[in-house]
């Protein structure tokens, strides 16, 4: 019995590797895995199921402590993939309050900040999916 070769010999189906090759991605590659749903009333409007999370665009989160708090988002790290969301604190014990950093798929984009963005909608234009024979002829 022969086996067969995979197509793409960089993939890897072993958990450990791939954590490892999402810890160690350069910056411009984690910025795409740092996408979040658009809520459904979003999404039928733009066209596009997910966005990546950019600095500004209001979001709701759907897991955690902090379940259902809606806040603009503040700053988006890609060395540690997370976002800073206002209004989502935490006390430390000298009394003082810390934002908690919230994972981008924990949440869901209720407001885009700025669709006239030429290249947040050139992804929005090439990820909608045509639905009549109008818009297919263009």
């Amino acid at each position: 019995r022969m086996k067969r070769m995979k197509k793409n010999q960089s993939l890897s189906k072993q958990p450990s590797k791939v954590r490892k090759q999402m810890y160690v991605a350069p910056l411009h590659k984690r910025r795409k895995k740092l996408t979040a749903s658009l809520a459904p009333a979003l999404a039928e409007v733009e066209g596009v199921k997910k966005l990546v999370v950019r600095k500004g665009d209001t979001v709701r989160i759907l897991r955690g402590s902090f379940r259902g708090i809606e806040g603009e988002v503040s700053a988006v790290s890609y060395k540690s993939m997370k976002l800073t969301i206002e209004g989502v604190t935490f006390e430390k014990s000298d009394g003082s309050a810390q934002h908690f950093p919230v994972q981008a798929c924990n949440c869901e984009i209720i407001k885009l900040k700025n669709m006239k963005d030429k290249r947040r909608k050139a992804v929005v234009d090439r990820r909608t999916v045509p639905e009549t024979e109008e818009e297919l002829a263009k």
